[in-house]
């Protein structure tokens, strides 16, 4: 009896922990500003009649300088899962969110297809973030190419 009330006690201390780690990773990252909700969808399937909801990832994306780093939001990794710079994102085209996405993304999302380097990619951000996201490509340096749809 006292050997479970331990083991008990033990996993919710351990849940308690990373939990609390959840929370202080993410206020973390937005400590410096420029955070925004994104989810991003890496080398997405060709354009579909109906896209589906898979490949989908919640994440916070932060402006640094001319990158954006994206963060998953369930992990406890420090450093950023991917790193886009200003200068090889080509904005393709925006829509809003269809079929099984609407499910797989938070409520008033709206996609973004870009090309980073030679890679397709889809970002899912509410209609403030991707206004501030579009401001920050076509606030590009001098010289820089930068393509907005």
């Amino acid at each position: 009896m006292v050997l479970a009330l331990l083991v008990g006690g033990v996993v919710v201390a351990l849940v308690v922990v990373g939990l609390f780690v959840f929370g202080l990773r993410r206020r973390l990252i937005q400590r410096s500003g420029g955070t925004f909700d994104c989810s991003l969808r890496w080398d997405p399937p060709p354009s579909e009649s109906e896209p589906s909801g898979k490949g989908w990832v919640y994440g916070v994306a932060r402006y640094n300088g001319d990158r954006v780093e994206w963060f998953r939001v369930f992990s406890y990794a420090p450093r950023p899962r991917r790193t886009l710079e200003r200068a090889s994102i080509e904005v393709l085209e925006r829509r809003t969110p269809k079929g099984e996405e609407e499910l797989a993304l938070l409520s008033d999302a709206v996609v973004l297809a870009c090309r980073h380097g030679g890679t397709r990619l889809e970002l899912a951000m509410s209609d403030d973030a991707l206004t501030g996201f579009l401001a920050w490509l076509e606030a590009a340096p001098p010289g820089q190419r930068v393509n907005v749809a």
